[in-house]
């Protein structure tokens, strides 16, 4: 079993975890999917980010911030090899953990291919496919009612 460390931090916190967390965005989003690094690489400051280190090396991280819509949930991402393992559960569950008592709106834009992942941590597609990023995408929120740690 490997050893699993999630750290919650914010960029002037942590520079040095950012900088990992960063670096796995840039090897999935801009290397893998293409995406603009003027697009992927935004917000940074205002995000709360989550690192994911399995037996010391960085595997797979997110953020979050809060908008006018309420919390975003943004720029979920794993490691190429470690994918299909439970660790992007994992990092969602902590950053749920952290956001869940705020009790304000959870929201975010899933790629159209890890809808189902989604699907299954409670959440729901609240409206039609649409390109971000050249990449189709569905708008998806936190159903609270299928919050089953009440």
């Amino acid at each position: 079993m490997e050893k699993i460390s999630i750290y919650s931090f914010k960029t002037s916190e942590r520079p040095d975890l950012y900088e990992k967390a960063l670096r796995i965005r840039k090897d999935v989003f801009i290397e893998e999917q293409n995406v603009d690094p003027a697009i992927e690489i935004e917000n940074e400051d205002q995000s709360t980010h989550s690192l994911l280190i399995a037996d010391g090396t960085p595997k797979a991280t997110a953020r979050w911030r809060e908008t006018p819509d309420g919390i975003k949930l943004e720029r979920f991402a794993t490691v190429k090899g470690s994918r299909n393992k439970g660790l992007g559960a994992l990092i969602l569950k902590a950053v749920m953990d952290d956001i869940l008592p705020t009790n304000k709106k959870i929201y975010l834009h899933a790629q159209a291919r890890v809808v189902s992942f989604y699907l299954r941590h409670g959440f729901g597609i609240t409206g039609d496919k649409f390109l971000e990023a050249n990449i189709e995408h569905y708008p998806m929120e936190y159903i609270k009612s299928l919050d089953l740690r009440v």
